[in-house]
């Protein structure tokens, strides 16, 4: 059984469901509702599963549609490329009369994409008051306010599932709510937390351009974690080290969420036992980025490390001052690359056809 929510939690998470209901998160994410699951639940039933069309569990990922989740739609291409076993695979999934953890298991493992953040939203949309989401953000917010369950080491998937669906039962029954608010509550305490402007509906806070001498910088960081995301096996770096994964999420490591923060990428070496913790400076200082990376290495020792395990940093930024160089000479096992970006307009030769 969960371990009882401290009272302190509950009185922070009402008070900010109060404040939730006044922003445009609350208008956007939340009111929608009722519409999604009239348009999803008869998608995702077990009667439907065998017959899914692509085109109806596409549309399912898409963040225009669903009005919850932006992330979903990367996965598409990967999960709909055979969809014999996606037909499979969901029929497991929304299969009852099964245990959850069962089907959990099988049906991550039958299909590629299929982690914990596709699974749970399929699981909310199907069962609405019985199955909450497990992504990144309901693990980063729920680590942050001390309720993360403890997991066994070599646990499965879905029994992990379980220890984190009793704590979202939990908050939801505390708060009088219902699991899909709670979900849209986890948005408004990040933006809470990072004091970020948030347009509803979107899955990160708006990047307006900032001139730079006579550049335009056009939120790089945010392209470029998600660049070094999507192109990690082509790049120089991930010939040497791996994404970290886990059992559920084969991204684990892309914004890994942990009790100081969440980690930009997170990655362990192909053949040695060494971890990377990789820190993109973003507007913070040197001293706070250097800061924050050492927070993450203390952690991922404690944490996840193994005796006898290296933990090695790396600051990823654009240009790096005196300040930046002097601290990480200091440090060991922390180095430093730079990135560059070229962005050029070009005339384009005419070429002319004959008509016919």
């Amino acid at each position: 059984m969960a371990e009882t929510i401290p009272a302190d939690v509950i009185g922070k998470l009402r008070e900010a469901v109060v404040s939730l209901k006044k922003t445009d998160i609350y208008k956007e994410i939340v009111e929608p509702r009722d519409a999604v699951l009239a348009r999803f639940q008869p998608v995702f039933s077990v009667e439907h599963a065998n017959d899914i069309s692509e085109e109806e569990f596409r549309s399912f990922l898409l963040l225009e549609n669903n009005h919850h989740w932006s992330g979903l739609h990367r996965q598409g291409p990967r999960m709909c490329s055979d969809m014999a076993k996606l037909r499979i695979a969901l029929a497991m999934l929304l299969n009852e009369t099964e245990p959850l953890a069962k089907r959990l298991d099988e049906a991550i493992q039958m299909v590629s994409g299929m982690g914990k953040n596709v699974a749970s939203a399929i699981l909310m949309v199907a069962k609405p008051d019985r199955y909450g989401v497990w992504n990144n953000r309901s693990e980063a917010n729920m680590k942050r306010l001390g309720v993360w369950p403890k997991f066994d080491r070599g646990e499965s998937f879905g029994k992990r599932y379980i220890k984190v669906n009793q704590i979202l039962l939990q908050l939801r029954d505390a708060l009088q709510s219902d699991l899909w608010t709670l979900d849209a509550l986890w948005w408004f305490l990040d933006q809470q937390e990072s004091g970020e402007l948030f347009a509803a509906g979107e899955d990160e806070p708006v990047a307006s351009s900032v001139s730079v001498g006579n550049e335009q910088r056009f939120g790089l960081e945010r392209h470029l974690h998600e660049f070094l995301r999507d192109n990690w096996n082509h790049l120089e770096i991930g010939q040497e080290w791996g994404l970290y994964k886990e059992p559920g999420d084969e991204e684990a490591g892309y914004e890994y969420p942990c009790d100081v923060g969440r980690i930009d990428l997170l990655a362990k070496h192909k053949t040695e036992p060494r971890w990377l913790v990789v820190e993109l400076k973003r507007n913070q200082t040197s001293d706070q980025t250097v800061g924050q990376l050492l927070r993450y290495i203390g952690w991922v020792k404690r944490n996840l490390a193994e005796d006898g395990d290296e933990v090695h940093g790396m600051i990823i930024c654009r240009e790096a001052d005196d300040a930046l160089h002097y601290a990480l000479s200091a440090v060991p096992n922390m180095e430093l690359r730079l990135y560059e970006v070229e962005f050029r307009l070009r005339e384009a030769g005419t070429i002319l056809g004959s008509k016919r």
